[in-house]
């Protein structure tokens, strides 16, 4: 096993701030709110499939970032490609917009392609203007360093493993879909231009492109292909239609699309599937067009939202089926159901709402019996609206077959496309949306006939189809089930093995959970299951345990996540050594094991007082990771096939030599008032002297001694950051919390009562000046804390805190638009039913009803715009805290939602957090914010000075 030192960071020329911070005694500066913009992050880092080459985006919190391109080995050369801020876009399920990818290394390592983006200038103007943000394309030779840019890029592809292409696709004008594809040949440098492109695909050969065409009017429209070989172009299909949705097969080649023909009578588009086989040969085409006649119901229609394929015998077309409209759809919608917050009841007034275009009343109808609140409707309404139904077509036959429908919605193949897996949720989905469950039924389909068989009823958690598509694992009642989809029969497997695989460390209110399984061998003749420690070899027959690495419940070491080194891997190859993750539970070590074939136990190839993320190069002996500590940046280091002779990759971060950073960290050992043994991570301040006492803040949210090794990057959305406080002379505590069912506010008290009682007995912790911060749930436990714990701590900063457990089980968490109850009954509350058949124990755990013993000054955060926690719940608090004459501030940013998502909200939000752990655990002068608050008719003026003239913080 090696053991990993490192030597300090190299630094470099540090950035400058826009002001002088203070200055600790050893002359390093420290951390403050201006110094935050420029703090970078490491992003979509890339290794070549050949181990040889790496890149990454480098970014700062904010402003303009770069590419950085450079060989692993230790040669000094590397290349530096600006490319504007690179905003990291939300995810949005229901978008289908094509995007580019940020950074890819081409499968020969011969290339890189990267995204570009508009500078932070250019991109507040964009924004300003309401302009969509575009990017382009920087396409480099990584032989030589030389870069082609190309602006306004949707999307790009690299051709295949070996490519000698870049197909690149130019954004479309306003409402238009087609635009022009550029075609880069990078053995020449040269240009071809394809016009009025609507789609493209490349095969997984890289050796042909398929496009569709289309013209306003629709003339010309079609799919051509070219052999990128020789050139050759040929139209495989042409019609006055549009195409959408073209797609190679997996292997083979062969096409699928849609086309679509307009039908004004009903104001939609009618799609058929077309199919294409022996490209480049026959072309032979099989066309679906759906009609009763050919067994499409006459209320459904072919899905424009669902990318049609082939199966893997080429016997049937798969694609999606939806109703069929009887109109143009509504350009108006329907008016937003979420009340405006803080004033219950009142429903927001729709635009338009004096007459909206076909002068409909503004009614929204929320009945018991729906599966789904009207909330919840509206949030997924965007998933409903693309929502489609499987079916197939198949061919020789000749024959539609609906695989899912009303009374089956949910409907997936499997691999290999052997057999259909259907589920069936509409018997529980009313009483799920209450209390959390994930109950469903499965059913095996035949896809020659249709015919539906059970699986399995009322299971309560994914089922897992084999490599081979024959076979399903799933969990129920504590034990391993495989379902055989050739007898039909299912066998319990784990029953009479030498350990457990319920998860024994999940404390929520669900009966006897699973540990998340590892998977499926490619062979599909064994699972892989974790006991919360070890990995076992299970056999899908039953009868047959092997603990694969040996020692990890004895060494109290977690065997954790497995390297997938080829994305493409279809199950885990045995034959092949398996790479696997480990954490030390107590000495919180982490690092990576190896197990080979044949051989029993785990071989340790790296462990250090460090966190880890270790990747491999596809194809060679090439390790990257990253390695983390409270004092180091996660930068990328590379090392041999043996782990040994480490590289540095990265520098992100040379600035930090010259702050002031936190000493170190070290592990509190505590025993919670109801016997568990627990731990905590305490940051040491920054100079730390041993035997001086120093103010500590004390952040809370479940367990988090986890975080021991964890790097907290200065930045603005975290508005308590330990690297900020520790490098202004706090120690941070992070404390583990477990839960007893009924009790998760007592539960708090039971574990960080003794928790920082522990701490102030390191002698680190001065007892007179502790504050406490949570958000959330850690918002929720604060607040609890604050009415339990007396004079424990001298401050509180509450964030977002649930603070009422029976008015909050009753409301929604908007969202998502879903029942809050959930949250109670499975979730983080940890209750027992609801609080109708468990009234005492919502009392008992609700700060709100224990305001009058807080004897510690409290400071609430919530916006009116939270879909998480109601606002009600952080006002109704500070109301109870202001009648009882308690030191109570309330800061609210208007418009926010559960987390500031505006960087002036964020900044202000983090400077004031500081200034209130400063008065009551330092002992500075309050500001006036703190002393009288601010009336609304000066509030401009107080916003204003503190911009113009920011406090220097000590």
């Amino acid at each position: 096993m090696r053991v990993l030192r490192f030597l300090p960071v190299l630094g470099l020329a540090a950035l400058t701030a826009t002001r002088a911070p203070a200055q600790q005694s050893g002359g390093q500066k420290t951390l403050d709110a201006t110094d935050l913009s420029f703090w970078k992050s490491i992003r979509n880092a890339a290794t070549s499939p050949d181990g040889r080459w790496f890149a990454y985006v480098l970014a700062p919190n904010e402003g303009d970032g770069e590419v950085v391109v450079r060989p692993t080995s230790a040669e000094a050369r590397e290349w530096r490609f600006p490319i504007g801020e690179a905003v990291v876009q939300p995810f949005n399920p229901f978008d289908q917009t094509p995007r580019n990818s940020p950074l890819v290394i081409s499968g020969d390592a011969k290339w890189t392609a990267f995204s570009t983006y508009p500078t932070a200038e250019e991109t507040k103007k964009l924004k300003k203007d309401k302009k969509p943000i575009q990017t382009g394309l920087v396409v480099v030779n990584l032989a030589t360093g030389e870069k082609r840019d190309f602006e306004k890029i949707q999307r790009f592809s690299f051709a295949g493993e070996n490519p000698a292409w870049v197909a690149m696709k130019r954004y479309p004008a306003e409402g238009a879909t087609a635009s022009d594809l550029l075609l880069l040949d990078l053995r020449t440098g040269t240009m071809s231009t394809i016009g009025s492109v609507a789609d493209y695909a490349l095969d997984e050969t890289g050796g042909w492109l398929a496009w569709t065409t289309e013209a306003k009017d629709l003339v010309g429209n079609g799919v051509q292909i070219r052999n990128l070989a020789t050139d050759q172009v040929k139209t495989i299909e042409s019609d006055k239609a549009v195409y959408r949705r073209l797609a190679w097969a997996d292997s083979g080649l062969a096409l699928a699309v849609l086309r679509g023909r307009p039908d004004s009578a009903r104001g939609d588009t009618v799609y058929a599937v077309v199919g294409i086989t022996s490209v480049g040969g026959g072309n032979t085409k099989v066309v679906y067009e759906p009609s009763p006649a050919t067994g499409l119901p006459a209320d459904r229609r072919v899905s424009p939202d669902r990318t049609p394929r082939w199966t893997a015998d080429f016997a049937a077309l798969a694609f999606g089926t939806t109703a069929r409209r009887n109109g143009p759809e509504s350009k108006t919608g329907r008016p937003d159901v979420k009340p405006v917050a803080g004033t219950p009841g009142m429903m927001q007034t729709p635009a338009g709402a004096g007459g909206t275009e076909d002068d409909l009343p503004t009614l929204v109808i929320w009945h018991g019996k729906e599966g789904r609140l009207q909330s919840q409707q509206q949030v997924e309404e965007g998933r409903d609206k693309i929502f489609s139904s499987l079916a197939l077509y198949r061919v020789v036959e000749r024959k539609f077959l609906a695989l899912a429908d009303d009374e089956l919605r949910d409907v997936q193949l499997t691999p290999r496309d052997r057999y259909g897996l259907g589920t069936d949720r509409r018997v529980y989905e009313r009483r799920d949306n209450i209390d959390g469950g994930q109950r469903r039924d499965y059913y095996a389909i035949d896809l020659k006939t249709g015919a539906r068989t059970p699986i399995k009823k009322t299971a309560s958690y994914p089922i897992r189809p084999s490599p081979d598509g024959t076979k399903a694992l799933f969990y129920d009642n504590g034990e391993y089930h495989v379902y055989d989809f050739l007898t039909g029969q299912t066998k319990a497997i784990t029953p009479g093995a030498p350990t457990t695989f319920i998860d024994t460390e999940d404390d929520h209110n669900v009966d006897r959970p699973p540990v998340e399984p590892l998977g499926w061998s490619a062979d599909s003749r064994f699972v892989l299951l974790f006991d919360n420690w070890d990995v076992w070899r299970v056999a899908a027959t039953g009868g047959s345990f092997v603990n694969l690495t040996g020692t990890g419940k004895r060494d109290k070491i977690r065997f954790t996540r497995r390297l997938v080194i080829d994305p493409k891997e279809k199950g885990i190859d045995l034959t092949k050594p398996m790479y696997l993750q480990t954490y030390g539970e107590w000495t919180k070590k982490e690092g990576l094991a190896r197990v080979i074939p044949a051989k029993p136990g785990a071989e340790m190839l790296l462990a250090d007082d460090a966190k880890f993320l270790v990747n491999r190069a596809r194809d060679a002996e090439t390790w990257v990771y990253t390695r983390q500590t409270v004092r180091d940046f996660p930068d990328y280091w590379v090392a041999d096939a043996k782990l040994a002779n480490p590289v540095r990759l990265t520098d992100a971060n040379p600035q930090q030599k010259d702050y002031a950073w936190s000493s170190g960290a070290q592990l509190v050992n505590y025993v919670s008032e109801k016997g568990d043994s627990l731990q905590g991570a305490l940051y040491l301040p920054a100079n730390y002297e041993p035997g001086k006492k120093y103010p500590t803040v004390v952040y809370i949210y479940e367990k988090l001694s986890q975080g021991l090794h964890s790097y907290a990057v200065p930045n603005e959305t975290r508005a308590f950051n330990p690297s900020i406080y520790t490098s202004r002379g706090y120690a941070v505590f992070q404390p583990d919390i477990v839960y007893r069912i009924n009790d998760p506010g007592m539960s708090s008290v039971w574990c960080v009562v003794p928790a920082v009682k522990a701490a102030i007995a390191t002698g680190i912790v001065d007892p007179a000046k502790v504050g406490l911060h949570g958000h959330s749930w850690g918002g929720y436990q604060s607040s609890f804390l604050a009415t339990q714990t007396g004079k424990l701590f001298s401050g509180i900063v509450t964030g977002a805190p649930l603070t009422d457990m029976i008015s909050m089980y009753n409301s929604v968490y908007w969202n998502t638009g879903t029942a809050d109850m959930a949250i109670f009954e499975t979730s983080q509350g940890r209750f027992k039913g609801s609080y109708l058949d468990n009234h005492e124990a919502y009392i008992r755990n609700s700060p709100a009803f224990f305001v009058k013993q807080i004897e510690t000054p409290v400071m609430i955060l919530h916006n009116e715009k939270d879909g998480a926690v109601d606002f009600n719940q952080g006002i109704t608090f500070f109301n109870s805290l202001r009648e009882q004459d308690k030191d109570v501030i309330m800061l609210q940013y208007v418009g926010e939602n559960h987390g500031l998502q505006l960087p002036k909200n964020q900044k202000d939000y983090t400077v004031r957090m500081q200034e209130y752990f400063d008065h009551y655990l330092k002992g500075l002068p309050a500001p006036d914010w703190m002393k009288e608050g601010v009336p609304r008719l000066k509030m401009e003026e107080h916003l204003k000075s503190r911009q113009k003239k920011p406090k220097a913080i000590s």
